[in-house]
């Protein structure tokens, strides 16, 4: 049995205004409430949830974590810079006000959404496994050596994807999910899975930081408790 469902997804920036707005139109969402300079990003349905987050730090490296989106075409990304040459993929790389890498696929009529959340991995398809048996849903492996987590209950894209890089993660993931506990489960149901505490709830909030077996950060919400962190 899954130990937690999918909450929200998180976007660290410097400038989170900035931010909200462009990722407000990737994503077809529109810029939902702010507070303490977070901005809420919220679609029709209530999964359809993103909430940027503003921190001091630039991103310096490519990030570990980052959004695969759907859109009609690539007219309203023209100044954004490209990071793949045309046609090098079946996907256009491409790079946010902030240098966050994501990928674009183009789909005739589409309008601008979300797609997949991609996943750096050492070993994508133990990785997968991991959070399929933490979160829920269906693993296929890819025979090109990717793994993708399908059918999530409360996941508002297609899927997780977990993709093999030689790199190890050395920074923040400036991407991340939060993920609220099923009733009856507990932090230490996770960490009896692999996962592993970076910080506890303080007086200011009511999340605990957890990282996954290959260090990926993730918050953790009790399943009758929000706190302090704006929520949905």
């Amino acid at each position: 049995m899954s130990l937690v469902t999918f909450k929200d997804l998180i976007i660290d920036a410097v400038d989170a205004r900035a931010e909200a707005l462009f990722w407000a139109e990737r994503l077809g969402l529109r810029v939902d409430r702010v507070e303490d300079d977070w901005y809420l990003l919220r679609g029709e349905q209530p999964d359809q949830s993103v909430w940027i987050v503003p921190v001091p730090e630039p991103k310096t490296v490519k990030n570990r974590v980052h959004l695969d989106v759907r859109d009609g075409s690539l007219d309203a990304l023209a100044d954004a810079p490209h990071l793949s040459e045309p046609g090098e993929f079946a996907w256009t790389v491409l790079a946010d006000p902030e240098g966050q890498e994501f990928c674009v696929f183009v789909t005739e009529g589409a309008s601008p959404a979300f797609k997949d959340l991609v996943v750096d991995a050492v070993d994508p398809a133990a990785i997968s496994r991991w959070w399929c048996d933490v979160l829920g849903g269906r693993v296929t492996d890819d025979p090109s050596g990717y793994s993708h987590l399908d059918d999530v209950p409360g996941f508002p894209g297609d899927s997780f994807d977990f993709v093999p890089v030689p790199e190890p993660k050395t920074v923040k993931n400036r991407v991340h999910w939060d993920v609220k506990l099923r009733s009856g489960t507990t932090i230490d149901d996770l960490v009896q899975r692999g996962a592993s505490v970076i910080r506890t709830p303080t007086a200011g909030d009511s999340w605990t930081v957890m990282a996954d077996p290959e260090g990926n950060e993730f918050c953790v919400f009790d399943h009758d408790r929000v706190g302090t962190w704006p929520s949905t």
